[in-house]
């Protein structure tokens, strides 16, 4: 029985993501075309780089009206269970739209990102459903969501090259919205909630996007910088600590600007320690030990997989032996060079920021 079950370890763990491969691109925000690429389309796990995806549908809604910015939205008590990091919504509570766009982007909050979820579709199954759609749509074709904030599951799979997709797709198709990854910090119920991701502070040029963690995953970091009119986009997953991720990040974005290759050896230098045992890895994608961003916070058991307060589940479940519509990072190759995007719809008028300390980290 014991070889079964180490049999089943090890086959999940080379299904799903490789988590000692450090993978990283950079890409030109003008053409599309790819700077740099080192394991692009490696499988791997986004942890909070997934908010960027709730987030697209987030302003997705604002910009058809289905969402108002100040829109106030409850709090279900499956989103005020979500595990830390998180901005302790309580069952009942209400919270504004801006208010989760703004706790997903700096604090990287997971109960914000189910309310956001439910406020757009009713419930995290449907939402998800939504982020598959719309990876589809996007040319995420090695990607695959099973919750709106990137928590610890197995089913959770994108690369570096997809995740650099998204992050071009949030600035070109909501420009309007794009000022919200540059929130280093804001007032939440007179509290200051400060970012994660400090590498803003000091590359000049940086203002967004998004920062994640989990043990699985390791350091992510999804960035975006311009230098004299020149935009560039760049990923980096699967760093071993966060000042290891954001120093990688900053070299690859010199030597974008610079016109130069980074060594791929540099890039693999910061990767995870070597893979742990089958079982390990198997239990470290599970785990909710490891959240979604860099707090290490002892955590209660993980909530029943019920999502949302809609009853209903998916009518098709990811699980082996069946078959979905959209499944794991199984789809068709990626295509490489010229990124292609989902059709920009019309922009609205800028909102106003909600009021923020200015004080910095």
């Amino acid at each position: 029985m014991a070889w079964v079950l180490a049999g089943f370890c090890g086959f999940l763990g080379v299904a799903h993501a490789q988590t000692n491969t450090t993978a990283a691109i950079v890409i030109d925000g003008t053409n599309g075309q790819v700077v740099n690429a080192v394991n692009a389309d490696q499988a791997a796990y986004p942890a909070s780089l997934a908010k960027m995806m709730t987030l697209y549908l987030t302003f997705q809604a604002l910009d058809t009206g289905k969402l108002k910015i100040d829109q106030e939205l409850p709090v279900s008590d499956y989103a005020a269970s979500q595990a830390p990091t998180k901005l302790d919504l309580r069952p009942g509570q209400t919270i504004s739209v801006e208010d989760c766009i703004l706790g997903m982007v700096t604090k990287s909050a997971n109960d914000a990102a189910e309310v956001a979820a439910e406020g757009v579709a009713g419930s995290e199954s449907d939402f998800t459903s939504m982020m598959n759609a719309q990876a589809i749509l996007l040319g995420m074709s090695n990607s695959h969501f099973d919750n709106a904030n990137g928590l610890p599951d197995p089913d959770n799979i994108t690369t570096a090259r997809d995740m650099a997709k998204l992050g071009m797709a949030l600035y070109r198709d909501f420009p309007q919205y794009s000022h919200y990854f540059a929130t280093k910090d804001f007032v939440f119920r007179g509290q200051l909630i400060r970012g994660h991701n400090n590498l803003m502070d000091r590359y000049p040029g940086m203002d967004g996007l998004k920062t994640g963690f989990t043990d699985a995953s390791g350091f992510n970091l999804a960035s975006t910088a311009v230098q004299n009119g020149h935009r560039l986009f760049a990923v980096v997953l699967g760093g071993r600590t966060a000042s290891a991720r954001d120093n990688l990040m900053a070299r690859l974005l010199d030597d974008g600007f610079g016109g130069r290759q980074t060594p791929s050896d540099l890039v693999a230098e910061v990767g995870l320690p070597a893979r742990p045992s089958a079982a390990r890895r198997m239990l470290a994608a599970l785990s909710p030990i490891g959240t979604a961003e860099a707090e290490t916070v002892a955590l209660p058991p993980r909530a029943p997989r019920h999502k949302g307060p809609v009853a209903s589940r998916k009518t098709c479940t990811v699980r082996r032996g069946v078959v979905c519509p959209r499944t794991t990072a199984q789809a068709r190759a990626p295509a490489h060079g010229t990124t292609k995007l989902a059709h920009r719809k019309t922009t609205k008028k800028p909102v106003m920021l909600a009021s923020r300390n200015q004080k910095q980290e």
